[in-house]
This record gives structure tokens, C-alpha cells and sequence, in this order.
């Protein structure tokens, strides 16, 4: 087991290569051993660049340019990457081998943690992250919030001296986030680790921090302090600047509960399954009503996502059916997984969980132009469309940087704005606000409310609770039941809300 890590800063930065600004820049301070520092920042300030820079994984010169000093024990980072556990903000990137058990046991091995202790190890990290699944499931098997926990475990297993969260709770039911929560402070506890999240569920952890670091977007600091003094002293400051600020309302009008309309998509006798052979969900009875939000909630592994992918026509019904309304199908016919990528286009966009599995282009602009280019629209309208896209959703100075550059909320935003770019009549969003900093949350969640009041259905996958309320949504609420796993809707109807 690693000693509690030091860890200083001085005047640091890192320009991406191909990015003419720097993702962050002149960042000074000082941690020391044991310190609980929650590190944020509006999206885009640099905070999973400063955890990657903290954990060695930036790369070399070829990678991108580096200023300043930036030191683990007094060491560079690259040096003391044993003592170091970083959750990435995506899950899958984290996934490295094909079964549960390997994949927890990857750090130790590779850290050399004697092969007796690994077992118990291995375990133990998955108790404490509740991630209950058997050591040789697969882990192309796991929900989004699965592989959160995973990748948890993993870190959590090796016992490093600086553990580096970010967003460890950003796909989690609720149950899950408190889960991890008290993992992380068991092993806090018990190591005396010091310990970096990046977060935006801000209130579930504060008892349990020291210190608040806020990164200025321009470069620097906005503050740093205890946590009392800085959402005391800074706390309208920060919200206005796009960071979540506990306690801190949402100034956002709320659309009205969803009343009863016609369906635009009805499904019956349901059954969803990701591999086309185990059923996630059976017999489900679903309606989604037009021109409305309807939010699928349930807890990780319930299926959501999976449900989610045979509404929108990219997943085969396992039984059952899905059947359009017949003005949306057209001549298509009325089952929207028999219809072509050009018939869905413009009748159901779909964005994913993992915003890079939806990206084509270099540049952000190219990408948001592959939508109407499709559409066959001039270059004229796609330059409006384009435009309008990039400055509603706060990316207008990142047009022309590649996707896969962009920090995760800004991934997310631009992901919601490729499907949006091609106007379809259906959008269906899994985890639509993954990521967002206040600001970005408050922009997605706008425009999801302009775009039911112009019309158009919304179906979300998510966990937020403050989502469902702005979007006076419909609930289809799933719940894993039965001791063989076997899942079920807890209440597919869903009162309006």
C-alpha cells in the first residue's frame, strides 16, 4: 500500500496538439498527504486534464506542449504511477480485459502485488463498490454505471497514495452514487489516502472534503479553500461561472406535467436484450405520448439503455413489438428496427451513453454538417443550422477543434447537437446531461423544453431528478425483480408529473 501522496503544482498547463488554446493553464498549488480535495470548474476548464496530468497519462511532446511543474511526492507524475489510481471519466475507457475478476485484478498484477493477496483484493473492491456480479462475467456485459463501478474497483484494489475520481458517480442510480460514496470513504479511512474528485453532484460529498479547488476557465484559480469558506464567500460567483454550488437553485421554469396525448411509439409485449439472446426486460407495455417528454429511470443494469435502443429502431425486439404511428412511419411500414439509417434520420434520432461512439468528422463543424449534408440541404442551410447549433450550445469557439479533444460535458453537448441537426421528429437521449456544468445542464435542459414545445418527443435516459421535473415528464420506471435476475417494469404507464 502506498503513503499518502504530495502533491504540488506550479504554474502548469497543457495545450492538446492540433488545439490552439490550452485545455488548462497556470494552475499553482499545493496538496498535502491525506488532504480531500474536490476539484471544480465550468466544462472545459481542464479538470480531467489536471487528473490525467496528475496520473501521468498525458503522453509525451507529441501528444501536446506542457508548461510549468507538476509533481506527485516531488517526483513527475509518469514516475509514480503505482502509487496513483485514476477513474476516468468515461467507463469504457477504462475496461481493459473481457471478464469482471481479470479486469479488478489488472492494476495489482501489474503494480506486483503478491499473487496470494490478489484474490482478496479483487473482492474486496467489488463489496465495496457493490458491483455484485460473478468474477467471469463478461464485462462487455455491464450497464454504463456497471463499468463506473468497475473501473472503481479496479483503482480501489491497488491501494495507491493519490486517488484520482472524475465524475465516479456521473452514471449512477442513486442508490449506486451512495454506494460509491462510502466505498471511497472506507478506503480513505483506512489508507489515509489523499484523494482528488472531479464532481458535480457536489452535496454527496462534502462532508467528507477538506479543501475546494476551482479552476478559472481562463486559466488560474477561482478559489481554493475549505469547502464552507469557498461556497460561502464564492458561491453566486461560482454558479453564475458554471459551477454546481450546493443547495444552489436551478433558476429554470418547469414545463407543465405531461398530459395525455396520442402515442408516437407503442410497444407490446416487449422484451429488450442487448445480445439478441437474454432478455434485460419481458412483457414490457409501453406508450410514449407526441409532442412530450417521457424519462426512463430504474436502477444500473435495469435495461434503460437497452430499452431505450429498441424504441429508437437500433436494436431488434427480442419479442414483442414496436410499432410507430402511422404518420411518423410513412411508407416505411410501422417498425422502426426494419426502417434504413436514411428513413431514420429524420423520424427518430438516437444519441448514445458514450458521445464517441456517434462521431465522424475532424472538426465539430464538419460534424454537426453530417445531418443536413445527408438531408440533402444547401450549403447555405447547413451554415445555418451549423451556426445556430454551436452558439445555443456554448461550443461557437471549439468549431473547428477535432471531437475527440473536447472534455466530456462539451462531448456530450455536441452529441445531443448532431442528432438535433437533423431535426427528427423523435429524440431519444441516454443520459442527455452526463457531464454538464451548471450551465451546460441549464442550456441541454432548454433546449430539450423548446423542443417538446415545438412539437417534438423526447424520450431520456437518466438519473437525474431535477430532468424529470423541468421536463414535466412521463415516467417509465424499470426494476431489476426475481432471484434469477430477471427483469420487469416496476410502472410502465407512469403517472404525469
Amino acid at each position: 500500500m502506498s503513503s499518502p501522496a504530495r502533491v504540488t503544482a506550479n504554474g502548469w498547463g497543457w495545450r492538446y496538439a492540433g488545439r490552439r488554446l490550452p485545455a488548462v493553464s497556470d494552475v499553482s498549488f499545493a496538496i498535502e498527504p491525506g488532504e480531500r480535495v474536490l476539484l471544480l470548474g465550468a466544462s472545459g476548464a481542464g479538470k480531467s486534464t489536471l487528473l490525467a496530468g496528475l496520473a501521468g497519462v498525458l503522453g509525451d511532446a507529441d501528444e501536446g506542449e506542457r508548461a510549468g511543474e507538476l509533481l506527485v511526492d516531488g517526483a513527475a507524475p509518469e514516475s509514480r504511477r503505482g502509487a496513483v489510481g485514476l477513474v476516468l471519466q468515461d467507463p469504457d475507457a477504462g475496461v481493459v480485459l473481457s471478464k469482471v475478476g481479470d479486469d479488478v485484478a489488472f492494476g495489482c498484477e501489474n503494480i506486483g502485488v503478491p499473487a496470494a493477496e490478489i484474490g482478496d483484493r479483487v473482492q474486496t473492491a467489488l463489496d465495496a463498490v457493490g458491483l455484485e456480479v460473478p468474477l467471469d462475467r463478461p464485462t462487455k456485459a455491464l450497464s454504463g454505471g456497471q463499468k463506473q463501478r468497475l473501473a472503481l474497483a479496479g483503482v480501489l484494489a491497488m491501494r495507491p497514495g493519490l486517488l484520482l475520481l472524475d465524475e465516479p458517480t456521473a452514471n449512477l442510480d442513486p442508490e449506486g452514487v451512495h454506494e460509491v460514496r462510502a466505498s471511497v470513504e472506507r478506503v480513505l479511512d483506512a489508507t489515509g489516502a489523499t484523494l482528488i474528485v472531479v464532481e458535480h453532484r457536489t452535496e454527496v460529498w462534502l462532508d467528507l472534503l477538506t479543501r475546494v479547488i476551482v479552476l478559472a476557465a481562463d486559466g488560474g484559480l477561482l478559489a481554493d479553500g475549505s469547502p464552507q469558506r469557498v461556497f460561502g464567500e464564492y458561491g453566486d460567483a461560482l454558479a453564475k461561472a458554471g459551477v454546481w454550488v450546493p443547495h444552489h437553485e436551478i433558476d429554470l421554469p418547469c414545463l407543465p406535467a405531461t398530459q395525455s396525448t396520442p402515442v408516437v411509439l407503442e410497444a407490446t409485449g416487449l422484451s429488450v436484450s442487448r445480445d439478441g439472446r437474454t432478455p434485460v426486460q419481458s412483457g414490457l407495455e409501453v406508450g410514449i405520448p407526441r409532442a412530450a417528454a417521457t424519462v426512463i429511470t430504474g436502477p444500473n443494469g435495469a435495461g434503460k439503455s437497452t430499452l431505450a435502443l429498441t424504441l429508437a429502431g437500433l436494436l431488434p425486439e427480442k419479442a414483442g413489438e414496436v410499432r410507430a404511428a402511422a404518420d411518423l412511419a410513412g411508407r416505411s411500414g410501422r417498425r422502426p428496427w426494419r426502417w434504413s439509417s436514411r428513413e431514420l434520420l429524420t423520424r427518430i434520432g438516437t444519441v448514445f451513453q458514450e458521445p464517441e461512439h456517434q462521431f465522424l468528422a475532424r472538426t465539430l463543424r464538419e460534424e454537426l454538417a453530417v445531418g443536413p449534408r445527408a438531408l440533402g440541404l444547401s450549403a447555405t442551410q447547413v451554415d445555418g443550422i451549423v451556426d445556430d447549433l454551436l452558439e445555443r450550445l456554448q461550443l461557437a469557439p471549439l468549431a473547428l477543434a477535432n471531437p475527440f479533444t473536447l472534455s466530456g460535458g462539451q462531448k456530450r453537448r455536441l452529441s445531443v447537437a448532431t442528432v438535433l441537426a437533423a431535426a427528427p421528429e423523435v429524440l431519444v437521449l441516454d443520459e442527455p446531461t452526463f457531464g454538464q456544468d451548471r450551465r451546460g445542464w441549464i442550456g441541454l435542459v432548454e433546449l430539450l423544453q423548446s423542443e417538446v414545445t415545438a412539437g417534438r418527443t423526447v424520450v431520456a435516459v437518466t438519473h437525474d431528478e431535477a430532468v424529470v421535473r423541468h421536463l414535466g415528464a412521463h415516467r417509465l420506471a424499470l426494476a431489476p425483480v426475481g432471484a434469477e435476475g430477471e427483469r420487469a417494469a416496476a410502472a410502465h404507464a407512469g403517472g404525469a408529473r
